[in-house]
């Protein structure tokens, strides 16, 4: 049985303001199948651009099944309802029927933040935990995803919780610490403080924190003084494709 046809795996794909990486997913351990490949991501990133891409992608695999999508957008019943680092022709785009006309294959787009959350709660940090958790990823912005009792709230946007005036990603992305040349302590007390904030509106019991700083947990984790167990990321740059792909599945179920 060929990996595109087999009933668990299928093609993840991670759209991302400069590069769009696609690997096929063991759906049962979250294992990419195949090294991911990447293609730059056109410039301008309009649907029709970025179709071709992931569609270039797909025959790169020969994939044949299903295909997950994760997209830097509030995206509801397959369509995009806003542009975060892509072209702004992506707003009320129905994305899911745009790459599916593009890869000829069934495809599922989500945020990506959320597909990132998916993989980290399925084979990652939040495995196994039960209760309200809360993953952020803290990169060029605040990616967020907020799961109870193992079921994800889609679209959560928490990097736009205004603080001091600000959105709380202007202030506590990574971006933010390197713009700015903040120091590790610096930056932790903000991180902190965006993460209290969280606190006293969802009383999670755990954060993952995901990104490349989720590597340098050690810098700034100590510093924390939020009340929820507060935990890095595992899954690494794998967990975008994986949970993209781990949606695939929830929407097309095999039968």
């Amino acid at each position: 049985m060929s990996e595109a046809s087999a009933p668990e795996t299928a093609l993840g794909v991670d759209i991302g303001g400069s590069a769009i990486k696609s690997a096929p997913v063991d759906i049962v351990s979250g294992r990419l199948l195949r090294p991911r490949q990447h293609i730059l991501t056109p410039s301008p990133s309009t649907p029709k651009a970025v179709g071709e891409v992931v569609g270039e992608l797909v025959r790169q695999f020969e994939w044949l099944g299903e295909v997950g999508c994760a997209f830097p957008a509030i995206v509801k019943h397959g369509v995009t309802l806003s542009a975060a680092n892509v072209d702004a022709s992506w707003i009320e785009t129905d994305a899911d029927a745009v790459l599916t006309e593009a890869t000829g294959c069934p495809v599922t787009v989500i945020n990506d933040a959320d597909a990132a959350g998916l993989a980290e709660m399925r084979w990652g940090a939040g495995r196994g935990r039960s209760g309200v958790t809360i993953m952020v990823t803290l990169g060029t912005g605040i990616g967020s995803a907020l799961f109870v009792k193992d079921v994800l709230v889609p679209n959560t946007e928490l990097g736009h919780l205004v603080i001091r005036g600000k959105d709380a990603e202007a202030r506590a992305s990574a971006n933010a610490r390197e713009d700015h040349n903040f120091s590790w302590k610096a930056w932790a007390a903000r991180v902190d403080e965006y993460l209290l904030y969280l606190e006293h509106l969802f009383s999670p019991d755990l954060f993952i924190i995901g990104g490349g700083v989720s590597e340098k947990a050690d810098r700034f984790m100590p510093l924390l003084t939020a009340k929820a167990t507060v935990v890095p990321a595992s899954m690494g740059n794998d967990a975008g494709i994986a949970g993209a792909a781990l949606a695939a599945r929830f929407e097309h179920p095999t039968t």
